[in-house]
């Protein structure tokens, strides 16, 4: 498994994760439950480990921590969330929620979720890290047109991490923010890395290109992957999946070679 150095620390994490939004968000049926588990089974066994999740995202916070319980695994993870709310108080009350729901008195990454009254939130997370309950601290947002916004909050209260969208058909990330984060130490978490599942349905039915077999690429997924995560910059990107047939096709796109830059352009080139 190809993995990254988190550049404020040194720490190595693998180049793949998973991410929870709408996937974990389930109720306590026991089939529900199994197959997710599987997922975070599937990610751990292959020495993969965070795991990104938000009080946004329904129950997904509560049943990743449930998962992990009974795996007994939490050791083995990097547990990412976010804090996704105005005020002090509130801030402090989500985020002692996301503690409990995960089962753990260690967060590795807090986030501020789409930069929500980041000023406020970061400077409770601040005093938290310094306690030893967060590790890391960064920034979210979804969408490109936040990319000079999430710079500017860099430039003014530097953080370890930065998470934004980034895909083969959606490159604005490769202008601006990937090369700053490069430029600055700052790790990066990339987001709908499907363009938010649009472009693998769009994929479907058409024939691998000749280069994912140069690759050891079996599906488009494996190959839109290992386009994001042969940039440079990209510390680790976080595709959502409730299967666990996925979990282990998305994870191999984080063995075997990437594409160097000749390749990657064209790659691009097709989209």
């Amino acid at each position: 498994m190809l993995k990254r150095t988190i550049p404020s620390s040194g720490e190595e994490i693998a180049a793949i994760g998973v991410g929870t939004w709408r996937g974990f968000d389930i109720g306590s049926g026991a089939a529900e439950r199994d197959s997710r588990r599987a997922v975070l089974e599937t990610l751990l066994d292959a020495d993969a480990s965070v795991i990104d999740s938000s009080p946004m995202y329904g129950r997904a916070e509560g049943v990743a921590g449930d998962l992990l319980a009974d795996l007994g695994r939490r050791d083995d993870a990097f547990v990412a969330t976010k804090v996704w709310t105005h005020g002090r108080r509130e801030g402090v009350a989500e985020m002692e929620n996301s503690f409990r729901v995960f089962r753990t008195d260690f967060i590795d990454l807090m986030q501020i979720h789409n930069l929500v009254d980041w000023q406020t939130q970061l400077d409770t997370m601040r005093g938290w890290k310094a306690d030893g309950r967060f590790h890391y601290l960064g920034y979210t947002h979804y969408r490109p047109h936040a990319f000079d916004d999430l710079m500017d909050c860099l430039r003014s209260e530097p953080v370890d991490f930065v998470q934004f969208c980034y895909s083969i058909d959606e490159l604005d990330a490769e202008d601006d923010i990937l090369p700053f984060c490069e430029a600055n130490g700052i790790a990066t978490l990339v987001n709908l890395p499907f363009g938010g599942g649009g472009l693998l349905s769009r994929l479907f039915r058409e024939p691998l290109p000749a280069l994912a077999t140069e690759l050891g690429c079996a599906t488009w997924a494996q190959y839109c992957l290992k386009y994001v995560i042969s940039h440079p910059a990209v510390t680790c990107v976080i595709p959502g999946t409730s299967s666990p047939t996925h979990m282990a096709d998305l994870l191999a796109a984080g063995e075997g070679i990437l594409p160097d830059e000749t390749m990657r352009r064209e790659m691009a080139a097709a989209f």
